[in-house]
């Protein structure tokens, strides 16, 4: 067993690789292919849970770290750690797992095989880039997040699935390419490839600007950031539901992680100088998300532009710079994981039932699919951001801290527009659910469809537990996050400190003893 929690992150990282040699070595049949990935998946999220029951709440650096020499004489090295942003991430991507795979059971008749090879290798790479600390490490995860993904959507996907899934690589590949040269850069100057030693470069700031705005178009791409989000609805449309689901749920938090883990503490000057831009496309793209969500017909691409929205708050909150802001931008992330997550197996569990996911289609469902109609609703609450639901908590930890921003001009203005997306989304997302679970049943085609399964409750109930959990219980949570939080924004606090004593500094002493006389007079 100490083998085993000595290096408890490489096996969270690699055990789903290893189910996915055992998949395609043992899975001949359907159902052994199955079998073998869930019980791999839920192996993985088992030994997760130490990560949690261990975690030091107080220690604001990396814990469980591993770290070996790699390449390059050492200057390259195999480098994993976990803090309190990265804990509820990986948690994230170990609990969804065997729910994508169970939802997987009759929706993927064909090459089953391969698709479970494909979604634990991608469990594997979103695992290490989440928890790499060197970053020719990192970057190595974060590429090979694209290959699973990218056959998942191109052979399981709808009928334009090659368009798709081309525009998805593409586009984030292109955002990757400059990220890599950045890195490259900061490694000839820093002699290393270890984060801890990019951290400790003194770069000056026409370089920061540079570095700065290489690694945010990656990350902005992968957000999606408006106007880097138009892969983001075919994906999301075409891609099957599992891959819809682990894109909503994870892969989107690789942008806002990216972030805030090395974009905002490595490049300081430059995150007080572009940071306000970002904030303002995040209202933008609050706003514009949740207009384009109120027009669809499509219930899918309804809450794929929901995620533009929704998204958008967490850029936000990281942009504010502030321990509040950029807690509930990671809340956010988990709570929009789990909401909108299960949004798409709704959305999924309907589509196999009636091969269609337009709302015109629709109408009365509840008649006839009551038990679908009430989980609908309650997660469609969860999305909304009702108090006691997770979707709450994280917004308005964002609004508040970023309301209360000093860094970010116009602060106000901006959390009293980002505000009118919360208000937008609940009219989207309680209009669809109007048209289609209210009324009077429309079309003949709806009158017999079967009611949730017990395996759909299976995968649904867990995901219902946590949203409750995580609206009505933060505190666990948040304790753990807020050391690394202020760790990570410790180079903005020393910024503004130096700004603030050298603008004091630079005060007209004549004015200061005038002031001094008018007071004691």
């Amino acid at each position: 067993m100490s083998f085993i929690t000595d290096h408890i992150l490489s096996w969270v990282t690699f055990v789903p690789l290893a189910g996915t040699v055992l998949v395609l070595l043992l899975g001949a049949s359907k159902k052994m292919a199955r079998i073998i990935a869930l019980t791999v998946a839920l192996i993985d999220f088992v030994l997760s849970l130490h990560l949690f029951k261990h975690f030091d709440v107080g220690n604001a650096g990396d814990q469980f770290v591993e770290k070996v020499a790699w390449l390059a004489d050492g200057k390259i090295t195999y480098s994993l750690g976990l803090d309190g942003v990265s804990l509820f991430l990986v948690l994230l991507t170990t609990f969804l797992g065997p729910l994508v795979i169970l939802s997987t059971w009759s929706a993927i008749q064909d090459r089953v095989r391969e698709a479970m090879a494909f979604l634990l290798f991608l469990q594997t790479a979103m695992i290490g880039t989440f928890l790499a600390r060197d970053m020719l490490l990192f970057y190595f995860f974060w590429e090979a997040m694209l290959i699973p993904m990218y056959f998942l959507i191109g052979i399981w996907g709808g009928e334009r699935r090659i368009y798709a899934a081309v525009k998805f690589f593409i586009y984030t590949m292109v955002g990757s390419v400059f990220m890599l040269v950045a890195i490259i850069y900061c490694y000839y100057q820093a002699g290393s490839m270890e984060l801890d030693k990019f951290m400790l470069l003194d770069l000056g700031r026409t370089e920061q600007m540079w570095l700065f705005a290489a690694f945010a178009l990656a990350f902005a791409i992968k957000v999606p950031l408006f106007p880097f989000h138009t892969w983001l609805p075919d994906a999301h449309v075409e891609a099957p539901t599992a891959g819809s689901v682990i894109l909503a749920g994870i892969l989107l938090k690789m942008g806002t992680y990216g972030l805030l883990r090395f974009a905002i503490p490595l490049f300081p000057d430059a995150a007080l100088a572009l940071g306000p831009w970002l904030a303002h496309l995040a209202v933008i793209g609050i706003i514009y998300g949740a207009l384009v969500a109120m027009v669809q017909k499509d219930v899918k691409k309804l809450v794929a532009y929901s995620s533009v929205s929704h998204l958008g708050f967490v850029v936000l909150g990281l942009f504010s710079l502030t321990a509040t802001g950029v807690a509930g931008g990671l809340y956010q992330m988990l709570a929009h994981g789990l909401s909108t997550g299960a949004l798409f197996l709704l959305v999924g569990i309907i589509y196999e039932r009636r091969h269609t996911r337009e709302i015109a289609d629709f109408g009365g469902l509840a008649h006839s699919m009551p038990a679908f109609a009430v989980v609908f609703m309650f997660v469609t609450l969860a999305s909304i951001g009702l108090p006691g639901l997770c979707g709450f908590t994280g917004e308005f930890l964002i609004l508040f801290g970023s309301y209360t921003s000093t860094l970010l001009p116009g602060a106000k203005l901006l959390v009293v527009l980002s505000a009118t997306g919360v208000i937008l989304g609940a009219i989207y997302m309680l209009w669809m659910y109007q048209r289609v679970f209210l009324g009077k049943l429309v079309h003949d085609a709806n009158r017999d469809l079967p009611d949730l399964k017990v395996r759909e409750w299976i995968v649904l109930i867990p995901i219902m537990i946590f949203i409750v959990l995580l609206g009505v219980k933060p505190a666990p949570l948040i304790e753990r996050m807020e050391p690394s939080i202020e760790r990570l924004l410790a180079p903005i606090t020393q910024k503004t400190i130096v700004m603030d004593s050298h603008h004091a500094a630079v005060i007209d002493p004549a004015l200061q003893v005038s002031e001094r006389t008018e007071d004691e007079r």
